[in-house]
């Protein structure tokens, strides 16, 4: 079972940051910035990038937020890895930590790497890329009224993990973390 849940948390981190990088530098490559494209009438593809946190939010400086971030992925490998050897964890569990992981590593390889390699900023100073855009309700203008944020895939990654451990693996979060 610890073999095949390694695995699994390896495949799952994998495949999300190959698709969410994938996804990235396609609409990079391909979109001139603030571009976008309606898909259905709530759903649209928009390019923009994101200096800041979830929904731009710009609380700390970004090589804190960038440090910060990676640091959170070191602890969430080895939380992982205690899970996954110390006790009889689910899978389904392990799968919403891969989640996690996998979204804040595909965010860390924008900060990171994408200032550099774009040419705007340095190592640690790049910009997020978002494109997935849900104007839920709009006004008679079509302006938005209701959900404005644009993300990505690897904040719908994290996001939907996060909200899942919260509603249906509270109980495996409290004793994980518990000093039983």
């Amino acid at each position: 079972m610890k073999r095949k849940q390694t695995i699994l948390f390896t495949a799952i981190v994998l495949l999300v940051i190959i698709l969410d990088q994938w996804l990235k530098l396609y609409i990079h490559a391909h979109w001139r910035l603030g571009e976008s494209f309606q898909v259905l009438p709530f759903f649209q593809l928009c390019y923009i990038e994101n200096d800041g946190m979830a929904f731009g939010i710009e609380w700390f400086n970004k090589i804190f937020l960038t440090l910060f971030r990676i640091i959170a992925v070191v602890i969430l490998g080895w939380y992982t890895h205690v899970l996954i050897r110390k006790r009889d964890t689910r899978t389904s569990y392990v799968t919403m930590i891969a989640l996690v992981t996998a979204g804040a590593l595909g965010n860390i390889i924008d900060c990171v790497f994408y200032g550099k390699l774009f040419g705007y900023a340095d190592w640690f100073y790049g910009r997020v890329i978002d494109m997935l855009y849900f104007p839920l309700i709009t006004n008679a203008a079509g302006e938005c009224i209701f959900f404005q944020p644009v993300f990505n895939l690897a904040d719908s990654c994290i996001t939907t993990a996060v909200i899942c451990i919260l509603i249906w693996f509270r109980k495996d979060l409290d004793e994980s973390l518990s000093k039983k």
